[in-house]
């Protein structure tokens, strides 16, 4: 798990606890936004150091967080952030008591990026509406009530007691969202015989025959059918339709079309397993590349306790989109 999880966790938490709601996006605009309490961040300052440098942030300790609170502490000076954009950022997490350290992930090859639409507006106004509308370059202060600690019982374990943490994030960048495509689309290519074959079943899912292949002594990235989409670039985020199977048996470990939800990741900057990062940097959107991926540039042997198959591996990857 990233560690901007950690700093994301208490805002996270909302939105899942928030997600069984029954709110319609489209009546959000009518409901009554819960307040910012902004005020209970006042004494939180910035100093910023340069890209790739965690901010120093100083406050009045300890935080007196009673409700979720946010508040913009330094105005950036770039373009407005608009509904509907993925927004990258940065953050920094500290103990609302004491100003410990929790963590940052401004030294990371890539920020984590969060997506400001409808969904999110009815599930957690608040924030929505404080990041639409401020600038790139702005930060932005976050904090929630922390919990105590809870007894075991016969019915529920014992819960530790969890320090309110402030999250405080710098807006990075933001972009325009454009739709992916629904399956790959381009130019169909008949791949040099060797390699391991590919066939849809009746469901359109791909299906992958290891055959008389060999074993790969290096990374193949085979275009079966080449898009007309834009180059997927080093720190793109793509979006993805995919199936993995591991060479030895051509059984399949983990796939996302039937599952009915494609697989969003930053790309070429290792937050993926090595064969992708280099395999799928410089492909188009709109294609279809098979991953033939040695053991040396895939899952690492310490990730066999996760159920991660150790070894030689084969990929078929849908590249349906960029964000």
């Amino acid at each position: 798990m990233r560690r901007i999880l950690a700093l994301l966790l208490p805002l996270l938490l909302l939105l899942s606890a928030c997600s069984g709601a029954t709110t319609d996006p489209s009546s959000s605009d009518s409901a009554s936004t819960p307040p910012a309490n902004a005020e209970a961040l006042a004494s939180v300052k910035v100093e910023d150091h340069g890209a790739g440098k965690p901010p120093t942030v100083t406050f009045d300790k300890p935080l007196a967080i009673k409700a979720e609170s946010i508040r913009v502490v330094t105005k950036g000076t770039g373009a407005e952030i608009k509904a509907g954009q993925a927004v990258t950022l940065r953050a920094i997490g500290l103990n609302a008591e004491d100003g410990t350290a929790e963590g940052n992930n401004f030294a990371d090859p890539a920020g984590e990026r969060m997506l400001f639409d409808d969904t999110f507006k009815s599930q957690n106004p608040v924030v929505y509406n404080t990041f639409v509308g401020a600038k790139i370059g702005s930060y932005v202060a976050y904090a929630y009530p922390g919990t105590p600690a809870v007894a075991g019982s016969s019915a529920a374990p014992s819960q530790p007691a969890k320090p309110t943490v402030l999250s405080v994030f710098f807006i990075e960048s933001a972009s325009d969202i454009v739709k992916p495509l629904t399956k790959p689309e381009g130019e169909t290519l008949t791949p040099p015989a060797g390699l391991p074959t590919v066939k849809e079943n009746d469901k359109g899912v791909p299906a992958i025959t290891i055959g008389d292949a060999k074993a790969p002594t290096e990374l193949i990235a085979q275009d079966l059918i080449k898009g007309k989409g834009v180059d997927v670039k080093s720190g793109d985020t793509i979006v993805v339709n995919y199936a993995g199977a591991t060479f030895s048996d051509g059984k399949v470990f983990d796939e996302s079309y039937s599952k009915g939800q494609t697989f969003t990741t930053p790309i070429g900057v290792g937050k993926v397993i090595p064969g992708w990062d280099k395999g799928l940097v410089g492909k188009t959107v709109g294609s279809r590349v098979l991953l033939v991926i040695p053991k040396d540039l895939a899952y690492a042997s310490a990730n066999a306790s996760n159920g991660q198959p150790i070894g030689d591996l084969v990929f078929v990857v849908d590249i349906l989109g960029v964000e």
